[in-house]
């Protein structure tokens, strides 16, 4: 999985905030027009996030390559029938459609994650939302950074020993019994470790969190989200309907 490396690339120096009005627009934009233009549209803004951030499409592949292969089953279930004809190209076509909307969100998320310190994360949601909301939602963004990478890690060492110890004999029930179990146990234990760690640092709602700053860059790129998050309302401008869903 992906996690955040320091880096001088342009999609590194950009404001957090900026990059997220990015991810907003590119998701709204790719789900409202399911054409091949949106697609267009859609990838390119991913491959020239990919280029910002200096990082390979291909890693991104390797990285999140469970949920590129659950997508990939998509269509194929969407074309199966339980009759004659026992699979059906239309079914499959509109699967396709909708899984290819996912593509560009992932890439583009990918690149923030690999470009963002988790704490300007913090800081850019408790700027967009303040007040309560914003503090809890800004530490639970955090906390999931943080220890999510921590707990896939868990689970690839209890793999590791299962097969070390002759797992690959036993069964596919016993092997996923066995690594779910020990690693549930592991997270648990992680989890008692760091509400301990959070009351020994004197856990704060509000901590000091880094400054933020737009730049004429960081304009660009959030009136860019801006533009793709509003494109659908050109569909309501008369004499410019554009199909919708």
């Amino acid at each position: 999985m992906l996690t955040y490396e320091p880096g001088d690339s342009l999609a590194h120096g950009l404001d957090p905030r900026a990059k997220l009005a990015v991810q907003f627009g590119v998701a709204i934009a790719v789900f409202a027009y399911p054409t091949l233009r949106g697609f267009a549209v859609g990838g390119t803004v991913a491959l020239a996030a990919l280029a910002a951030g200096r990082l390979s499409p291909v890693r991104v592949l390797r990285a999140y390559r469970v949920v590129f292969l659950f997508l990939a089953v998509g269509p194929l279930v969407g074309g199966l029938a339980l009759g004659d004809p026992w699979f059906r190209p239309a079914g499959a076509a509109d699967s396709l459609r909708s899984v290819a909307r996912v593509v560009p969100v992932v890439f583009v998320s990918a690149v923030y994650v690999r470009t963002t310190p988790v704490r300007e994360t913090r800081a850019a949601i408790q700027r967009l939302l303040p007040g309560r909301v914003g503090r809890l939602f800004g530490v639970g963004v955090g906390l999931v950074f943080r220890f999510f990478p921590v707990v896939l890690g868990d689970l690839r060492a209890v793999r590791t020993a299962v097969r070390a110890r002759g797992g690959e004999q036993r069964g596919l029930r016993d092997r996923v019994r066995r690594i779910l179990a020990r690693g549930l146990q592991r997270s648990l234990l992680r989890a008692d470790r760091l509400t301990l760690a959070l009351r020994a640092r004197c856990f704060a709602w509000n901590p000091t969190l880094p400054a933020l700053r737009f730049r004429r860059r960081d304009y660009l790129v959030a009136g860019l989200g801006a533009a793709l998050a509003c494109s659908p309302l050109l569909a309501l401008v008369p004499g410019r309907f554009i199909p919708v869903g």
